[in-house]
């Protein structure tokens, strides 16, 4: 009688000798954690199976990357955590993934059984269904301490088949005739793509329907690419009056959340009608009453639309008043922005660095950007145009997935598409919650690219001048704003410290000069802190952004 011993190296050995087949029978590829007590062996074995491990500096960014794998291939990744503040760390991320409606499994080692009270034991098979199918989520398995040395007849061990992917879903047909004779009747849509289209793989579809429908567009942030940021049907640049004017809104996997004002007035017309379609009943009649409902997959259901409007043809005329004022608004708003990049004072605002930025990447890149005003400026200055090629803090607005979003990205990219390139642009604050990543990204050899978009402070700093002449009030406890942060700070060294390539640059012709050589080299990670205005902000707004400060 052969027993599997899951314990040290013995436990790789027989593992490989078993030919246990993990990632065949559950389609799991990367794992992302902190090893110790009791959880080290789990990822031994992971590794002895073919799962890809990645050892991170914090638990946090871990379930980050993790959670960022599932939406970028649709399976979960997993996230591998000690009990107790491991498992606390890991909340931010599994909380972050189940706002995102990101598949993500959290694992974590308990105690002995015969240490505490044990409640119901969830299996793994049952985690990856339930993370992936209907919304999906995150999931934790707790593995108790013991059961990892646990030995075992090899003869009653059971393989479980992987779950089939996720059911497509198909909404009523009365509904998508109804929803058609609405849009039909529109004298101003607007179609909002969200984050879900980008999951569903719903591109194809949907760039059908806006050609053949000629349908204004507007993607929220991570749905950015679903269409080309390019495509002449996008009035991202219009924003504000596309929302407030538009009497039909066809929210495609968007959520009437924050990031979409809750469908409220002064943001949305009082008489708006909404044709809402989700994967999730739940989410269906959520601040605004719908005026048609279709619940189902994103794609399966653009697929239902295009049938529907081949029977009953629409071309939104491109001429029409609707049109012409949200291009005007476009070109008056592209002008600004335009007008703020070529700004030749120093230092640099924002404008400036992005447009540097967008000028000298590959536009194939993958985008990950976190940050205050590093993140809506950015969103604006820099397009996407390929789908799920942009991570940022997303529904949950969380600081600290910068680094941990990055690192998944490129273990994907490595294995899926070497060539492609992930640039991960920051504020100086942002970049300080999981900082030593870095060390993480030149362990792994993982040619990213990370820019700081340095103010030196929370939304706004000080310069170097005004921080001496305030520490000389007192303690800079009393006295220092608590949104500034050490000016000057030399990030680019903590890349340089790990063997990475550093740059501090202050112009725009060292930043041109430091994103050429970081693009061309493509084995090794860079960092360019790129110091900026501590006063520079966004250009004005016609509403205020979310919340109201009187700062």
């Amino acid at each position: 009688m052969e027993a599997l011993d899951f314990g040290g190296l013995q436990a790789v050995e027989q593992l490989q000798r078993t030919e246990l087949q993990v990632p065949s029978a559950i389609n799991i590829e990367y794992m992302f954690g902190i090893v110790g007590i009791p959880v080290t062996e789990i990822a031994i074995a992971a590794q002895a199976v073919g799962i890809k491990y990645v050892g991170m500096r914090n638990e946090q960014a871990a379930c980050y990357a993790a959670s960022a794998v599932g939406y970028l291939t649709g399976r979960p990744g997993v996230c591998l955590v000690v009990s107790g503040p491991g498992f606390l760390h890991a909340l931010g991320g599994m909380a972050n993934a189940t706002m995102n409606c990101w598949p993500l499994i959290v694992i974590g080692g308990s105690s002995d059984r015969n240490q505490e009270t044990m409640g119901a034991f969830q299996e793994f098979p049952q985690a990856v269904r339930t993370s992936i199918y209907g919304r999906p989520g995150s999931c934790y398995i707790d593995i108790p301490g013991d059961f990892v040395n646990l030995q075992v007849n090899k003869s009653s061990v059971k393989y479980v088949e992987s779950c089939l992917p996720p059911p497509v879903s198909t909404a009523e047909h009365s509904a998508v005739s109804k929803a058609a004779s609405i849009i039909a009747h529109s004298k101003q849509p607007l179609l909002i793509i969200g984050k879900g289209a980008a999951y569903s793989h719903a591109e194809n579809n949907i760039r059908k329907l806006v050609d053949l429908c000629g349908l204004p567009f507007l993607p929220t942030p991570m749905a950015k690419g679903v269409v080309p940021d390019n495509h002449p049907n996008c009035v991202a640049a219009a924003r504000s009056t596309a929302l407030q004017h538009a009497d039909v809104i066809i929210l495609l996997g968007a959520r009437l959340n924050w990031i979409l004002h809750f469908g409220l007035p002064p943001r949305f017309r009082q008489d708006v009608k909404v044709i809402q379609i989700d994967i999730c009943a739940e989410e269906l009649g959520n601040n605004v009453r719908p005026a048609a409902i279709l619940l189902g997959d994103i794609n399966a259901v653009t697929k239902q639309l295009l049938e529907e409007f081949s029977k009953r043809p629409l071309k939104y005329p491109s001429n029409s008043e609707w049109w012409k004022r949200l291009r005007e608004k476009m070109m008056n708003n592209e002008e600004r922005s335009k007008g703020l990049a070529l700004q030749k004072s120093l230092p640099m605002n924002y404008y400036t660095v992005f447009h540097h930025i967008r000028e000298l990447i590959p536009k194939d890149c993958i985008l990950v950007s976190e940050g205050a005003n590093t993140m809506d400026i950015g969103r604006t200055m820099l397009p996407n145009y390929y789908p799920r090629q942009r991570l940022d803090a997303g529904t949950f607005g969380t600081m600290g997935v910068g680094l941990g979003f990055a690192i998944a990205a490129a273990m994907v990219a490595k294995d899926q598409t070497p060539e492609k390139r992930v640039i991960c642009i920051e504020g100086d604050s942002a970049f300080g919650f999981s900082g030593m990543e870095v060390e993480t990204i030149c362990r792994y050899n993982l040619p990213i690219l990370i820019i700081i978009v340095n103010n030196n402070g929370i939304y706004t700093g000080l310069d170097a001048g005004a921080w001496k002449e305030m520490l000389k009030f007192g303690d800079p406890a009393t006295c220092v704003p608590p949104v500034s942060l050490l000016p000057n700070s030399h990030y680019e060294k903590i890349m340089s410290a790990f063997g990475g390539k550093g740059y501090f640059v202050k112009t725009p012709e060292e930043l041109q000069n430091a994103l050429k050589a970081s693009v061309t080299d493509k084995q090794t990670p860079s960092l360019i802190n790129v110091m900026i205005d501590p006063q520079s902000e966004r250009k004005k707004q016609e509403f205020p952004w979310l919340t109201r400060s009187n700062l």
